[in-house]
């Protein structure tokens, strides 16, 4: 009873105080733009330094206030990257307005509520293991499964599974979709039983050199569907209908508005406040929608048609599943599972938290746990696959804040955001152009990302040449989308064959894919070797120590420089 009266008491303070409501937190430094040659005049006349903010631990109690911003702030960061991969999506299963509208609004609450999942951590009763990872993990629709999605349902439209009208038109197949749902939260089966496996154990199996050509070629496969989106939308030699403007694909007016996206996104990094900097693809994509709105590219009509709330399920797929896409949906959560790795120990760092020992492994096996629990999750809620989101990290770092509180206010904020279907019906209504500009550029953040992964490893010469055998036939999928889709000639009616044959076509015109299985395999198989110029890196050491040595030898503590210098050389033999 007394444990519950100082509880309430603690309440009490929280909302009733300025210290709980406000505190002392300098908040014009989060708002407050950096204008050019003012700001450095500014600075240089008071002489003050900027001043330092304070830490906020993933337990600190913090303003009521402060933790409502910086909340909505970690949303809004987020809001670009889950918003987009419904809205492809729906674009290649041909959805109308209103189921486009309802997988946005399902992939934001979805994110908060999985996201709670990742906060919380629960730990197992007299185990030693955990479901999430107790730190500001936000999840939201992932980016991989778009690949799939961009290759399957044209597949099943070839093959009767998805509907076709006389005159060729794609009708809407949601039972295509929901048989990826289906296949997904199958195939996570396989990331919720790798959770449990030491880490060091999945690190050598699927290293850098193996998961980074993945999300390389993941990005870059994107990129594709953004820049159509960006210079028009309809496809090439076609008038595209954006508002009330018509114009032939590819015209100024639309790389325009794509191409003010972008700007807004350079300025808002250059001289953007730590809210704007954090937020800037949504700046960016405000400023396109603002222009498009005053010019009439912008029509409201399904806004004004929407419901004014919604919530997960009030549309339903049926779930079955495409075995073509099991090898290419397990790949997505090796992926997942890789990236998820990553990023917890990212937001670990600055966080402040141990990076290294039980206390770290726990976070990643709990966190990898929730990553695949949350895929089937997700697919049995009507949305394809979840992962950890990597811009988090940059919001914690930016305002020095990893308590736990400011992640719950994100969730709250996304899932408000989802449940108010007008939000949602906005952001479908937002012209192809001005999402082309957002997306392209956060498809191409995907492959940098894929690229920094790589560059983690040393890069000898058996480096390079599983990289490369590796990469070969993913990129070769990438250019040339078909290569392999005449290899089979089967037209009979034998529909477990033909299914076997899709299979192999699909994971061979999917570039990461294909690419992955062929990594993980290469890696096992060609041993470690001693690379040319390491070896050559050595011999110039070793002759170094050797010189250091006989120009020393005459004193006792210079004998002891050479021993170091002896130790210094076996760890580098170790090393390498």
């Amino acid at each position: 009873m007394e444990k519950v009266s100082s509880n309430l008491r603690r309440v009490k303070t929280k909302f009733t105080t300025k210290e709980g409501l406000i505190g002392d937190y300098n908040y014009s430094q989060l708002f407050i733009p950096k204008i050019p040659i003012y700001s450095d005049w500014k600075q240089r006349k008071s002489g003050q330094m900027i001043s330092t903010q304070p830490f906020f631990g993933l337990n600190d109690s913090m303003p009521v206030l402060l933790g409502a911003i910086l909340g909505l702030q970690h949303a809004l960061a987020m809001l670009a990257g889950i918003m987009t991969p419904p809205i492809i999506i729906s674009g290649v299963a041909n959805f109308d307005v209103d189921t486009t509208q309802y997988l946005v609004s399902a992939s934001l609450i979805i994110s908060g509520l999985l996201s709670m999942i990742q906060i919380t951590r629960f730990h197992f009763y007299k185990t030693p293991y955990y479901l999430g990872t107790g730190l500001i993990s936000m999840v939201g629709t992932s980016f991989a499964t778009i690949t799939i999605v961009t290759k399957a349902i044209p597949m099943m439209y070839v093959n009767g599974q998805c509907p076709t009208a006389e005159d060729g038109t794609l009708l809407p197949c949601p039972d295509g979709y929901g048989s990826l749902l289906g296949t997904a939260a199958c195939c996570s089966l396989l990331e919720i039983t790798l959770s449990f496996m030491p880490p060091k154990v999945l690190q050598r199996v699927f290293p850098p050199l193996v998961t980074g050509p993945v999300v390389l070629l993941i990005g870059t496969h994107l990129v594709e569907s953004g820049m159509m989106n960006l210079v028009g939308g309809c496809g090439e030699g076609n008038v595209c209908v954006v508002g009330s403007h018509s114009a032939p694909w590819g015209s100024a007016q639309f790389i325009g508005l794509g191409f003010l996206v972008y700007v807004t996104i350079v300025i808002c990094e250059k001289w953007g406040s730590p809210i704007m900097k954090s937020c800037a693809v949504i700046m960016g994509l405000l400023m396109g929608c603002i222009v498009a709105a005053a010019t009439g590219y912008f029509s409201h009509a399904g806004i004004d048609a929407a419901p004014a709330v919604t919530f997960p399920w009030v549309k339903t797929f049926k779930l079955t599943v495409y075995g073509p896409a099991v090898l290419p949906m397990l790949a997505v959560f090796v992926v997942l599972m890789m990236e998820a790795i990553g990023d917890i120990t990212a937001t670990c760092e600055v966080s402040r938290t141990n990076v290294e020992g039980k206390e770290y492994e726990s976070r990643i096996q709990g966190g990898v746990l929730a990553d695949g629990l949350n895929g089937c999750l997700a697919a049995l809620m009507t949305m394809t696959p979840v992962s950890t989101f990597s811009q988090n990290n940059g919001v914690i770092s930016i305002t020095k804040c990893a308590s736990r509180t400011v992640g719950y206010w994100c969730c709250f904020f996304l899932i408000i955001m989802g449940i108010f279907a007008k939000f949602a019906a906005a952001l479908v209504a937002i012209p192809r152009p001005v999402l082309g500009g957002m997306t392209t550029f956060l498809f191409t953040s995907v492959a940098v990302s894929g690229i920094k992964i790589i560059a983690t490893t040393p890069f000898t010469r058996r480096d390079r040449f599983v990289l490369t055998a590796s990469l070969m036939f993913g990129i070769a999928a990438v250019l040339i989308p078909d290569w392999f889709s005449y290899v089979f000639t089967y037209d009979g009616d034998n529909g477990g064959l033909q299914g076997f044959f899709d299979a192999i076509v699909l994971v061979m015109e999917t570039g990461f894919a294909v690419t992955g299985f062929l990594g993980v395999i290469l890696n096992l198989f060609l041993p470690q070797e001693l690379d040319d110029n390491m070896t050559a890196d050595m011999d110039v050491y070793e002759q170094q120590i050797v010189t250091d040595d006989v120009a020393v030898s005459s004193s006792s503590e210079d004998n002891k420089s050479a021993d170091r210098g002896d130790v210094k050389l076996n760890t580098f033999k170790a090393e390498a």
